[in-house]
């Protein structure tokens, strides 16, 4: 009897505790749900970074548009120094072709002078030697300028005076070859055309790239037909036509060759 009894009361605690669980599940589904769905607490240190990080790009935005800046004034700098200095190359093409033209008439103007010149008086005879010519002196500029103006005023012993002097004072000046050039010019009006062609020749040996080339090997091939070397003008003529084409040089050079007596040949 007592057995039943206990058996009884277990069957009864087991109810209860089976009638509890059931009342209980629906709630602790309920919190645990609850539980899963909340979000966590931020964490401050990351917070921080995301902020950090947020700062260095506003940063990296503020440089490059300051950095943007800078190269555009930079650019806009060159090409207005770029704009400056066209302008000058242009001035200084300007001023540099009219010099060369002033150059240009002036040499032909001269040219055209010693062509024109009647034959000179005899040269007077030397000074006994130890006994120079006394020559006023200067620098390189100077002394070429008072030949020049003689050259130019027909005062030829004194041109060709000059010019030597200039030659042996300054062999290697900025005027050299210049100088070189109106030697021979002042030998060959006064018909010294050995001394014109050797002055010539010289120039063209020393200075193969002188502005004065083109001229000397025309004056050259003036002063072989005068020396009656006819067939030599002839081929000097025709180098100074093919090794300067389009210059004043070669069209005089091409005139003159068609004045020469035909080739024999």
């Amino acid at each position: 009897m007592n057995w039943l009894i206990a058996r009884i009361a277990v069957l009864r605690s087991s109810t209860s505790i089976r009638a509890l669980w059931r009342a209980l599940l629906p709630c602790s589904l309920v919190l645990l749900l609850s539980a899963c769905a909340t979000t966590p607490a931020p964490d401050p240190l990351q917070l921080q970074l995301q902020a950090l990080d947020g700062r260095v790009t506003r940063i990296d935005r503020i440089v490059d548009n300051q950095s943007l800046l800078q190269m555009t004034q930079r650019v806009d700098a060159l090409q207005a120094d770029v704009r400056l200095l066209n302008g000058r190359i242009e001035e200084l093409q300007n001023a540099n072709e009219s010099l060369r033209k002033q150059q240009r008439d002036l040499y032909a103007d001269l040219d055209g002078r010693l062509k024109a010149a009647p034959q000179p008086a005899p040269t007077p005879a030397p000074q006994p030697v130890g006994e120079p010519l006394a020559l006023p002196g200067g620098d390189e500029q100077q002394q070429y300028a008072r030949a020049f103006e003689a050259l130019k005023n027909a005062d030829y012993a004194a041109a060709v005076a000059g010019f030597k002097q200039l030659s042996a004072a300054y062999p290697k000046g900025v005027l050299a070859d210049n100088a070189q050039y109106w030697l021979g010019e002042a030998y060959y009006v006064t018909r010294d055309y050995d001394r014109a062609a050797a002055s010539f020749e010289y120039l063209l040996s020393t200075w193969p790239n002188s502005r004065k080339a083109a001229d000397a090997l025309l004056k050259l091939g003036y002063t072989q037909f005068e020396q009656k070397r006819v067939a030599v003008a002839r081929s000097t003529l025709q180098l100074v036509v093919s090794r300067f084409p389009g210059t004043d040089a070669a069209r005089l050079a091409a005139e003159r060759l068609a004045k020469l007596p035909a080739d024999p040949r």
